[in-house]
């Protein structure tokens, strides 16, 4: 019979390299915000541009743009918070490599 290694404790294990929950929860907002933003910039813009009122036409691109600018911060938004992880992952090993030398 093949015994298990036991779990490794708390304090042997690394801490988690993922952002704060505050900095996902901001992506997040600035993600709706930013489709909030875009979908309004997208109708004035198109409501500008008909003579006649056409709300019909100005509301799909309203959408369209809200979509799109949405998808572009939410890109921007997970490329930061990569970056975050890795930047977080460094300093650990950092810290790690530090108290090892002490």
């Amino acid at each position: 019979m093949v015994s298990q290694p036991p779990p490794p404790s708390p304090a042997s294990s690394p801490s988690s390299s993922a952002p704060p929950t505050v900095a996902r929860v901001l992506a997040v907002v600035s993600i709706v915000v930013g489709g909030l933003c875009g979908g309004l910039i997208g109708y004035g813009v198109m409501d500008l541009q008909c003579d006649d009122g056409c709300a019909t036409t100005a509301g799909i691109v309203g959408v369209g743009s809200a979509i799109a600018t949405a998808v572009g911060v939410a890109i921007v938004a997970v490329l930061t918070l990569r970056a975050m992880a890795e930047w977080n992952e460094k300093e650990a090993r950092e810290r790690a490599r530090r108290s090892d030398r002490s």
